[in-house]
């Protein structure tokens, strides 16, 4: 029963997908193991949309329409993290980072960061508009597993609770290292050797921006671990469409 509301809780916490279950945060937290299966899922829906359009429709089309997709089923969950985090750049305190990260409004720095990120996806994936299925799948597994080490190094930033606390204080090394373990599997089995090099792509990211966080925040966010999440799906697939 414990396994079944670990991998409900995966689900829920990382798509929009209904699922009938109370489930609490040390759910999600022995569920971060699957992480990398949900996200290779997400990549699956998303690959198949892009590919049953194309070529019937330009491949920069189908690859916009295969990021809608995504946005859809995660509740663009990654995106407002990558955009609150962009947005908190800017601040002149840790303190009042914190606060931006927090409101639900999106700032110029914000909105051009996360116009940037989608357009490069949209490219990489029209890049991939013969094949983007594997790449999708990888991308998505990889960066569901690179934000778990993060989770489980980290401390969480702010001293009240918050989103992010399900996962920074509650993720096992263990489950974190598996997860990463499954993520690298599932990239290697559908993409071969470029999976690897995705996946080093995908950990670099990770963990330049895990410096950064521990620099500047103390720690880590709900916003700063989607934001990780986010990035290093796009470079996952930069690499993928250069390989």
């Amino acid at each position: 029963m414990r396994a079944v509301d670990a991998a409900a809780a995966a689900l829920a916490f990382l798509t929009r997908i209904p699922v009938r279950r109370a489930l609490g945060p040390d759910d999600v937290a022995r569920g971060a193991v699957l992480f990398p299966v949900v996200g290779a899922g997400v990549g699956a829906l998303s690959g198949v949309a892009a590919l049953l359009l194309y070529p019937s429709v330009p491949a920069l089309a189908a690859a916009g329409v295969a990021v809608a997709v995504e946005l859809v089923v995660t509740g663009a969950l990654h995106v407002d993290a990558l955009a609150d985090t962009a947005d908190a750049a800017g601040a002149p305190t840790r303190e009042r980072a914190l606060e931006i990260m927090r409101d639900s409004r999106i700032g110029s720095f914000g909105a051009a960061v996360l116009m940037t990120d989608l357009l490069i996806r949209a490219a990489a994936i029209a890049g991939l508009a013969a094949a983007p299925v594997g790449a999708l799948v990888a991308a998505g597994a990889l960066s569901r597993a690179a934000s778990l080490p993060l989770a489980a190094a980290l401390p969480y930033a702010r001293a009240e609770g918050g989103p992010g606390s399900v996962l920074s204080g509650r993720v096992r090394w263990a489950s974190a290292l598996a997860g990463v373990a499954i993520g690298l599997a599932v990239a290697v089995a559908v993409t071969g050797k470029d999976g690897a090099w995705a996946a080093v792509g995908a950990a670099g990211t990770a963990l330049l921006l895990g410096l950064v966080f521990r620099g500047w925040l103390g720690g880590v966010t709900g916003d700063a671990l989607g934001a990780v999440t986010e990035l290093s799906g796009t470079v996952a697939l930069l690499v993928l469409v250069a390989t």
